[in-house]
């Protein structure tokens, strides 16, 4: 399947939803779990009504987490690092590895935008993926880290999309993350899921990611 360049500036671009940083709740306990979000527009949670329609902020509630998500439109591992052309002012890993208190859990969500960069970078892709998810393991020993396979926005599927999610696999292998297969395919064949964008869900996906998200979560014992 061929992108339209359309689609790929509204994934690097589009800024309807959730804001770009989400602070831990003040109105849980001070000992509630820090948990920090490492994603792009699927876990920022644009297309939502609202920041709380997000699947990560409901997965969050539920449990009684204390939520950080600095998450950034259109992020990937390599796409979207750089400020200028609406990539964070500061790098999303170094947000997470400093932020006080340290984080009890991390979700790693990225890939997607980089399907718009392949195969031209793949050599890159594979490095950053790597780089992230060493330094998240490293400079947070006492964190669980998870990571997700790559969200996917259509049916037809490139065959960059099941190298990316591969590569992501076997950087969460090396780090010893708990992995959570499927990811891509969970809004799969439901247009009514997906916001008026056509490339992002609308609260309804978000409430199905976050019931597919739940599920693989309990089964890990969270």
């Amino acid at each position: 399947m061929a992108v339209g360049l359309g689609a790929v500036g509204l994934m690097l671009t589009g800024c309807v939803g959730a804001p770009a940083s989400d602070d831990a709740d003040d109105a849980l306990p001070p000992d509630a779990p820090v948990v920090a979000f490492y994603g792009d527009s699927y876990t920022l949670g644009t297309g939502a009504s609202a920041p709380e329609r997000r699947w990560s902020s409901i997965i969050a509630a539920d449990r009684g987490w204390a939520e950080f998500n600095p998450s950034v439109n259109g992020l990937g591992f390599v796409n979207n690092r750089a400020p200028g052309l609406g990539g964070p002012a500061a790098d999303l890993v170094e947000e997470i590895v400093t932020h006080d208190p340290a984080p009890d859990l991390v979700f790693v969500t990225m890939g997607l935008n980089d399907n718009f960069s392949m195969p031209s970078r793949a050599d890159d892709i594979r490095e950053a993926i790597d780089a992230d998810l060493g330094r998240l393991s490293d400079e947070l020993p006492g964190a669980r880290l998870v990571v997700v396979e790559p969200f996917w926005y259509t049916d037809e599927r490139p065959a960059s999309v099941e190298q990316i999610i591969g590569w992501v696999r076997s950087g969460a292998e090396r780090v010893d993350a708990d992995w959570i297969a499927g990811a891509s395919h969970w809004i799969e064949g439901h247009p009514e899921w997906m916001a008026a964008d056509g490339l992002h869900p609308n609260d309804e996906g978000y409430a199905e990611m976050a019931r597919r998200m739940d599920a693989e979560l309990r089964a890990l014992g969270l």
